[in-house]
C-alpha cells in the first residue's frame, strides 16, 4: 500500500507539472486578463497595426519613387524645349516629388519675369526668388517623405517597455495568488509567471519590425534628399541663368 502511494505521488506531481505547462499559453493569458492587462494588450495591438500600416505605405512609396525619379529627371533635361519639359512635369502624378520641385522653380521664374520692373524684382533678383522657391519645395517634399516615421520610432522605442509593464503586472498578480493559496509548487508558479512573460515577447514582436523599418526608411530618405538637393541646384542654375551648369548646358 505504501509502495502504491509512493508511486502515485510522482505521477501526480508529473500530472500537475504537465497541467501547469499547458496553462502557459496565449489563450490562457487572454482569459486571465484584468483591466491593466487588456490596456497593455490593446496598446500593443494598436501600435502593431499602425506601424505595419506605415511600413507598407512607405515601402510602396519608396519603390514608386525609385522607379520614377531617374526617368523624370533625365527626361526633363533631355527635352530640348523648356515648355515641353514643364508640360511633361505637369503630367506626372501628384505624389511624384521631383516634378513638383521643377514646377515650383518654373512658376517662380515665370512669376518674377511677369513682375520685372516692379518692387518684387527690386527687392529680390531672379536668382534669389527662384532659390527661395526651391528651398520651400525641397523642404515640403522632404517632410512628405517622413510621414509615419514618428509612429515607427515611437513604437520601436516604447513597445518593449509597454510589454514589460504587462509582464510586471502579471507577475505581481501571480505572486499575490501564490501567497494567498500558500502553494509554491511548479503548477502554481509556472503558469502565471510564464503567461506574464508572453507580454514581454509581444512587446518585442511589435518593436523589432518598427525599429528595423525606421532605420531603413531614414537611410532611404537621406539618399532621396541628396537627390532633391542636386536636382534643385541644377534647376536653380537653369531658371536663374537660362542654362544648366555642366554637360547638359550645351543641350539647352
Amino acid at each position: 500500500m505504501l509502495q502504491e502511494t509512493a508511486a502515485a505521488a510522482p505521477a501526480a506531481a508529473g500530472g500537475n507539472n504537465a497541467a501547469a505547462l499547458q496553462q502557459m499559453g496565449f489563450e490562457s493569458l487572454i482569459q486571465n486578463f484584468d483591466a491593466v492587462g487588456w490596456i497593455v494588450f490593446l496598446t500593443l495591438s494598436i501600435m502593431s497595426v499602425m506601424s505595419w500600416y506605415w511600413i507598407i505605405i512607405n515601402f510602396i512609396k519608396n519603390i514608386r519613387l525609385r522607379g520614377r525619379a531617374e526617368r523624370v529627371v533625365s527626361t526633363f533635361w533631355e527635352t530640348t524645349n523648356a515648355q515641353d519639359a514643364i508640360r511633361y512635369m505637369e503630367e506626372q502624378p501628384k505624389s511624384e516629388p521631383f516634378s513638383k520641385i521643377a514646377l515650383d522653380a518654373a512658376q517662380a521664374a515665370a512669376h518674377h519675369q511677369r513682375h520685372d520692373g516692379s518692387k518684387l524684382a527690386e527687392s529680390l533678383n531672379r536668382s534669389e526668388f527662384v532659390d527661395r522657391a526651391l528651398r520651400q519645395a525641397v523642404t515640403r517634399e522632404s517632410l512628405n517623405l517622413e510621414a509615419g516615421l514618428t509612429v515607427l520610432a515611437t513604437t520601436g522605442s516604447s513597445a518593449p517597455f509597454v510589454g514589460l509593464l504587462g509582464t510586471v503586472w502579471g507577475i505581481y498578480h501571480a505572486l499575490i495568488a501564490i501567497g494567498s493559496s500558500g502553494d509554491a509548487s511548479i503548477s502554481a508558479v509556472a503558469g502565471p509567471v510564464g503567461e506574464a512573460l508572453i507580454m514581454t515577447a509581444l512587446g518585442l514582436f511589435v518593436a523589432i519590425p518598427a525599429l528595423l523599418a525606421y532605420n531603413a526608411f531614414v537611410r532611404a530618405n537621406r539618399i532621396t534628399n541628396n537627390q532633391f538637393d542636386t536636382f534643385a541646384h541644377d534647376l536653380h542654375d537653369f531658371f536663374a541663368t537660362g542654362a544648366r551648369v555642366g554637360d547638359a548646358a550645351g543641350k539647352r
